[in-house]
């Protein structure tokens, strides 16, 4: 089985840390974003097919020299094309039922279930549902007794909404999908889905947790949430420091410093006497001079955080 993984935009929303790294290979709680989603995928899928379309390069080198126990095919499209058009754009290599899914989102959904409701139901597509209080900045879905989709509502306002269930960007497909997915940019969710409800596309629900890691915002969120369902190894010895759980530290040198909750730091970091870093992310090769205060903030790969430095909520990263 294959799977395709939408991961064709610039990551605009997590500069500028993206101008030199691209989103998908962004470290959530000790291993890049990508790999998190291969991982997640079941063991059918053998064969993982990206759409990209920004540093392209970047993620070869990755897959390249780490390889991830399944086969990787990154497909560059010249311009963004969208959920349907970066799927066209992969078609020679989808012919038989495959998975797609979007490329920033993190969620406890089982997509072996997704799977198999979809094989039972027999129709062209099925999506996977999120519940949400408020659908009206999502595209909302309503469903039959029988779980086929009906109708779909783009962005609507909540008190026009006809259900509470949101498209979570995770799809099974059958290859007759492509034939009704023109060349260049199509959305899958608005061109697409509205003119094959005959042919059979059903929602099935998940419940636990589900998030895009869009943002500093949702993808702080994504690690705080993975390092509360994943239990950490204990934190190397740090001299006098104060750890709060759940921590993650890898290989780096910390002295007399508070860490956590919710902060991960990556390997080759130095952390001087007197820091304070939580719910935040620290990259690889960062110095934090003494007495620096890192709160809700994403520190880029080697910046050098002057003493006395306040940083909150916000990304700091070289261009």
């Amino acid at each position: 089985m294959k799977a395709v993984i939408l991961a064709g935009g610039f990551g605009t929303r997590l500069r500028p840390l993206t101008y030199s790294i691209p989103k998908p290979l962004v470290p959530l709680v000790g291993k890049p974003l990508i790999v998190r989603m291969i991982e997640s995928l079941p063991q059918s899928v053998d064969t993982v097919v990206l759409a990209v379309s920004y540093m392209k390069e970047a993620l070869e080198e990755h897959f390249q020299s780490q390889p991830c126990g399944r086969k990787v095919v990154v497909v560059h499209e010249p311009s963004p094309l969208g959920t349907g058009g970066a799927i066209k754009n992969v078609a020679q290599h989808l012919d038989e039922t495959f998975i797609a899914m979007n490329g920033d989102c993190i969620s406890s959904l089982d997509l072996r279930s997704l799977v198999k409701v979809h094989r039972e139901k027999g129709g062209i597509g099925t999506i996977a549902l999120w519940q949400v209080d408020d659908p009206s900045a999502f595209g909302v879905v309503e469903l039959d007794k029988a779980c086929r989709i009906v109708n779909f509502q783009e962005k609507p306002k909540r008190e026009e909404a006809r259900s509470d269930l949101i498209n979570a960007g995770y799809y099974v497909f059958e290859p007759e999908i492509l034939d009704y997915i023109g060349k260049g940019q199509v959305s899958i969710e608005r061109e697409v889905f509205p003119n094959v409800l005959d042919y059979g596309l059903f929602g099935h629900r998940f419940t636990g947790h589900w998030m895009d890691c869009g943002t500093r915002e949702s993808f702080l969120a994504a690690q705080a949430k993975i390092l509360e369902l994943e239990p950490c190894l204990p934190s190397p010895a740090c001299e006098g420091c104060d750890i709060e759980p759940p921590t993650l530290i890898r290989s780096s040198s910390i002295k007399y410093s508070k860490i956590g909750p919710n902060a991960c730091i990556e390997p080759g970091v130095m952390i001087s006497d007197g820091c304070q870093v939580s719910n935040s992310l620290i990259m690889k090769g960062v110095v934090l001079e003494t007495n620096c205060s890192v709160s809700g903030s994403i520190i880029g790969p080697k910046m050098i955080i002057s003493k006395d430095s306040n940083i909150s909520e916000t990304i700091v990263a070289n261009r």
